[in-house]
């Protein structure tokens, strides 16, 4: 019998990615990144679709060798439509419809979103766990900081959002300030281990039902380090490792106060974290310390599948494919939206 092998590209933001799984299993994933945004504190979207359009075509043929297949073998090629940056969005996109078209192979769409969301079947080997539906997923990437219930692969249901900055922009935006590297999140997560989490306190939001917010969370922060170096021209650099470690500290407390109120509105037995964020030593400690009290089944990805890469988008396709669920030519990326 015939394998079922998936390409999937990713090209969503700043990494160039393919990757390809047969018969749901990982045969190969590879990410290209983009060192050319370190110097402007952010990602430059002009920049990034010029850095895909040099990337796509090496990493997909060394994706390809990597696996042992030969592009004509392949079931469906995956490719990420949105959410993202359009240039980018675009790269990844059109490689895709042209390579469909030239080997005659079926093409899939994902949500980039959805591929975080079920990253967590993503297996290496026959044996490997994955999550029985439903479960409760925390979604917290840059742009994105959700809660979803999964109930299959194409039913989620959205419970809470923010309503504002995602944890990861808090992260970022407040490791700028204190003049850490782009992107910060790494940085704060490495200083945290070093410092003191109650030696400051900052604000936490008061918002309704499961929605977040964690504008009121930066704000604070910024206001702490202004007044304090207005009589303290050192206090950061003094404080960098406490000031770390005191921020992911509330970020982790304001997730995890509207992930309980989930757990229990829903009575999942079975919880999930996805996106760039969950690679933060701090959250993954604390969601898995958060099910072993409570008794629930945790998934927590292997750092690898938390940030950008095409080994979710080739298990999303999967899915799709199974299904039968093809995508159209003249369809078109799209740059925002949500879990559909």
């Amino acid at each position: 019998m015939d394998k079922t092998i998936i390409l999937g590209i990713e090209s969503s933001c700043d990494d160039t990615s393919a990757a390809v799984i047969a018969d749901g299993l990982l045969l190969s994933n590879v990410i290209a990144g983009q060192q050319v945004h370190a110097e402007y504190g952010g990602v430059v979207p002009e920049l990034a679709s010029r850095a895909h359009q040099q990337n796509i075509v090496p990493v997909v043929d060394t994706a390809l060798k990597r696996a042992g297949v030969d592009k004509r073998d392949l079931s469906a090629i995956a490719f990420t439509r949105g959410p993202g940056l359009l240039g980018s969005l675009l790269v990844g996109t059109s490689f895709a419809k042209g390579m469909s078209l030239g080997l005659r192979c079926p093409i899939v769409d994902v949500n980039h979103l959805q591929g975080h969301v079920l990253s967590h079947f993503i297996r290496r080997e026959e044996g490997d766990a994955v999550p029985e539906f439903p479960y409760l997923c925390l979604l917290v990437s840059g742009g994105n900081s959700q809660l979803i219930l999964v109930k299959s692969p194409f039913d989620m249901e959205i419970l809470g959002r923010t309503i504002d900055d995602a944890a990861g922009e808090a992260f970022d935006k407040c490791a700028k300030v204190m003049g850490l590297p782009y992107p910060g999140g790494p940085h704060i997560d490495r200083l945290a281990a070093e410092g003191d989490a109650g030696r400051f306190k900052f604000a936490k939001p008061s918002v309704g039902g499961l929605d977040y917010s964690f504008s009121g969370l930066k704000t604070s922060f910024l206001y702490t380090l202004r007044d304090a170096v207005k009589s303290d021209p050192t206090f950061i650099e003094r404080n960098m490792a406490h000031l770390a470690a005191s921020l992911q500290r509330t970020i982790i407390e304001i997730l995890l106060d509207k992930l309980d109120k989930a757990v229990k509105s829903t009575g999942v037995t079975t919880v999930a974290i996805g996106g760039g964020v969950s690679a933060n030593s701090g959250v993954r400690n604390a969601v898995e310390e958060y099910c072993r009290k409570h008794a629930l089944k945790a998934f927590i990805p292997p750092r690898e599948f938390t940030t950008d890469n095409a080994a979710m988008v080739a298990i999303a396709g999967y899915f799709k494919l199974k299904e039968k669920r093809f995508c159209r030519y003249d369809e078109v990326p799209y740059a925002r939206t949500t879990i559909k």
